[in-house]
């Protein structure tokens, strides 16, 4: 497996090869033929996006299946917070209610959010969320944590780090 870029007609290949048995893969998990399909072609435009050689048959179906269980990570995540802002809705009243419009920039925020949240480690996103949600002292996260006040501040400042690097289009930055 190597770096180099495949040409268009092995990529044409690898889709030939692997895609009706990738849709088939996330159809067993996901239940559903049209989520299956969008997800499959998701994962080709990212292989378009990065292309990949792959040294074997099963090398590719390897790297194919766990793409496919990221992918589906995803999906579930960004299914269970569209759940979660639905919910905080139905409890709102209805004419303090977001257009749907706004609603639908709001969902996409909490989205990319949650997906920069998720590449910090377990410690550090708490650490920010009590920061930055809850209002808490770093005093009290680290009480919680049961860490000392300078390792809050390290994670904050990593936190914080990965935000600017973001920010600043850099989103493969590690956290």
């Amino acid at each position: 497996m190597g770096s180099c870029s495949p040409t268009a007609p092995a990529l044409a290949e690898l889709y030939g090869d692997h895609h009706g048995w990738l849709q088939q893969l996330l159809r067993q998990r996901l239940g559903c033929n049209e989520a299956a399909a969008d997800l499959a072609q998701d994962a080709f435009l990212r292989l378009l996006m990065r292309p990949r050689r792959f040294d074997s048959f099963n090398g590719a179906r390897a790297y194919l299946s766990r793409m496919a269980h990221g992918l589906c990570v995803d999906l579930w995540r960004r299914q269970s917070l569209e759940q979660a802002w639905r919910d905080a809705l139905a409890r709102q009243p209805a004419d303090t209610a977001p257009s749907p419009e706004q609603g639908a920039l709001i969902l996409e925020l909490l989205w990319e959010v949650d997906a920069m949240l998720a590449r910090l480690p377990d410690r550090v996103a708490e650490a920010f969320l009590l920061s930055q949600l809850q209002g808490w002292r770093y005093r009290e996260i680290a009480a919680h944590q049961g860490v000392s006040e300078r390792s809050v501040r390290k994670y904050m400042a990593r936190a914080m780090l990965h935000c600017a690097l973001l920010e600043a289009g850099l989103e493969d930055a590690p956290a």
